[in-house]
């Protein structure tokens, strides 16, 4: 494994660990509930968020392409969790040769 691929799987699985912790601490329900209370920086960071992870999203899908493999499960993943789809898209993609 590269050094690269490394600090990708431990990034994945500390972000999966601290996912776990937040379901089993409040559910999906606090997620809602601090959604639903943020403020205005809390709009601005939820708006940089979401442009971040559509720009993993397109680079992911152009890689997949010209590597002609899909990045279709990685996108969903991405939607749905955020940061777990890039983190595994980047263990799963292959290393190029040097």
């Amino acid at each position: 494994m590269t050094r690269d691929k490394l600090i990708a799987a431990v990034l994945l699985l500390d972000f999966v660990a601290l996912n776990i912790y937040a379901a089993a601490t409040v559910g999906l329900g606090g997620l809602w509930t601090f959604l639903a209370e943020m403020g205005p920086w809390g709009w601005v960071l939820t708006a940089d968020l979401v442009i971040a992870l559509g720009l993993c999203m397109v680079w992911m899908w152009r890689d997949a392409r010209s590597r002609e493999t899909s990045s279709l499960p990685h996108i969903v993943l991405t939607a749905f969790t955020g940061s777990v789809g890039p983190l595994s898209y980047l263990l799963r993609r292959p290393t190029p040769e040097r």
